[in-house]
């Protein structure tokens, strides 16, 4: 691997002697990580050791083609670099009550599925992301990891700034120079340079600036890179303090991770390097918005905060909801028995929106409505799914949901080479006396989605923009 020549000279004055360690390290072969879903749980194989910060973290042997894994579209685990999968000691060392948390950047996934597992019971979720074909990723992959309590956007950090403190935990993993990336990306080897690390530090701390509004005062700012340099990492943390008075927060580390400490500052930040840690290079640090007071949010004349909405009126509004679809009224909570394809039903308040069918945890209908005004919302709880003409298609999203009763429809296990087939979206013959109409397809007794048996095929409900198109 060639280095850029400006980055040599740099990381050797910021590293020293250490500096041929990471030129080392960047000519091997980066380790494989997975995270598995707790709530998906499988059997792993021999041979995978435990990434140390990271309770569901496993390094693999090596790397096996995940494309034709049906497991992996099932979303039982998601392939994420090890380093970044700190975020974990962050939460759990740090929250413990249930919040609204923002993933700001948040495509393609890695850290909001990591978040959707390890935060709170009864947490929000809000993942957004900028560019709308990275934003139908993160929509996907998390519709895949399948946990209720999740939002996806797809906004400009200013216009999440407007929601003036709405929420308790902010995490921002920063668009940035990615030379942590070097030995896995060569896109970011080319791209490299000094003007791009000054382009992204002053990028990244105006995308702070935008948002900084919408941390409620006492809420904590998780702030990472997957870069080496100062600009991006320390210089841009002592920012936050000077300009926007937040305090750096510790978080405990065993000596056995290797993680290493912040360059010339005296804050606590966490730094990775794959010379030290079996993983890539990483950043994080952890900051508390000083108390101030406490505002709410406007919109054309009206005011909102969620804390302070009665939930006995929120209730009551849920009950009284009634939703015209194609000249046929429809009772969110009890007219359809469709609907109670949700473990726990009676938590979830059901929204009919163009022919679409959405199960939204009572405890954020509220939240869900206000971020639906104010943002760009992609998706929002469980997608059940739509109404087509005096039909309803099930969504793959409600099989591959935590919450989907297994027991709502009749299912099919499939062969690997069957599995393979769904998921390449084409026609499936299911074994004789199969049950007809809408089937769970199941692989290991995990649903992949769902088909349409009409006796002689199944038809093959599995999204197109989902399908692997590639042959084994």
């Amino acid at each position: 691997m060639e280095l850029p020549p400006d980055f040599i000279s740099r990381t050797k004055l910021l590293l020293g002697d250490e500096y041929a360690l990471l030129e080392k390290a960047l000519q091997e072969e980066p380790p494989v990580s997975i995270r598995i879903n707790p709530a998906k749980q499988i059997a792993l194989h021999d041979g995978y050791a435990q990434v140390g910060w990271c309770e569901t973290g496993y390094y693999l042997p090596d790397r096996p083609s995940f494309t034709f894994d049906p497991l992996f579209h099932a979303g039982c685990y998601y392939v994420q670099e090890a380093s970044s999968m700190f975020l974990e000691q962050v939460v759990r060392q740090h929250i413990s009550t249930p919040v609204v948390c923002l993933d700001l950047c948040a495509a393609p996934g890695g850290k909001s599925t990591h978040l959707a597992s390890v935060l709170p019971v009864n947490s929000l979720l809000v993942s957004n992301e900028v560019i709308q074909s990275r934003a139908d990723v993160l929509k996907e992959n998390l519709f895949k990891w399948g946990f209720p309590n999740t939002v996806v956007t797809c906004n400009d950090p200013h216009q999440i700034g407007q929601l003036t403190h709405l929420f308790d935990v902010i995490v921002a993993d920063l668009p940035c120079s990615g030379e942590g990336m070097f030995r896995k990306d060569r896109k970011s080897r080319n791209e490299w340079s000094v003007d791009n690390v000054r382009l992204c530090a002053a990028r990244q701390r105006r995308i702070i600036q935008d948002v900084w509004d919408s941390l409620k005062p006492r809420g904590l700012f998780i702030y990472s890179t997957c870069t080496f340099n100062r600009e991006e990492n320390e210089e841009n943390i002592r920012y936050i303090v000077e300009h926007l008075g937040a305090e750096v927060l510790p978080v405990f580390i065993r000596d056995e991770w290797k993680i290493s400490p912040a360059i010339k500052e005296s804050f606590p930040l966490y730094r990775f390097y794959p010379y030290r840690v079996k993983g890539e290079g990483f950043c994080l640090a952890l900051l508390r918005k000083p108390d101030g007071v406490r505002q709410t949010i406007q919109n054309q004349g009206s005011t909102f905060n969620d804390r302070d909405v009665p939930y006995a009126s929120a209730q009551a509004e849920v009950e009284s909801s009634r939703f015209n679809v194609q000249g046929s009224t429809f009772n969110a909570q009890s007219s359809l028995s469709f609907l109670r394809s949700l473990s726990d039903a009676d938590s979830f308040h059901f929204e009919f929106n163009q022919q679409i069918i959405r199960a939204i945890p009572i405890s954020y209908q509220y939240t869900c409505r206000l971020l639906s005004r104010h943002l760009r919302v992609l998706s929002a709880g469980v997608f059940v799914g739509e109404i087509k003409g005096k039909d309803i298609v099930p969504s793959p999203a409600l099989a591959l949901s935590t919450c989907f009763r297994n027991e709502a429809f009749p299912s099919v296990e499939l062969t690997l080479e069957e599995s393979i087939k769904y998921l390449q979206k084409e026609i499936l013959v299911l074994p004789e006396h199969s049950p007809t109409g809408y089937v769970v397809v199941k692989y290991k007794n995990i649903p992949l989605g769902f088909v349409k048996n009409i006796g002689n095929r199944a038809n093959n409900l599995y999204p197109k923009e989902w399908r692997i198109r590639r042959r084994p």
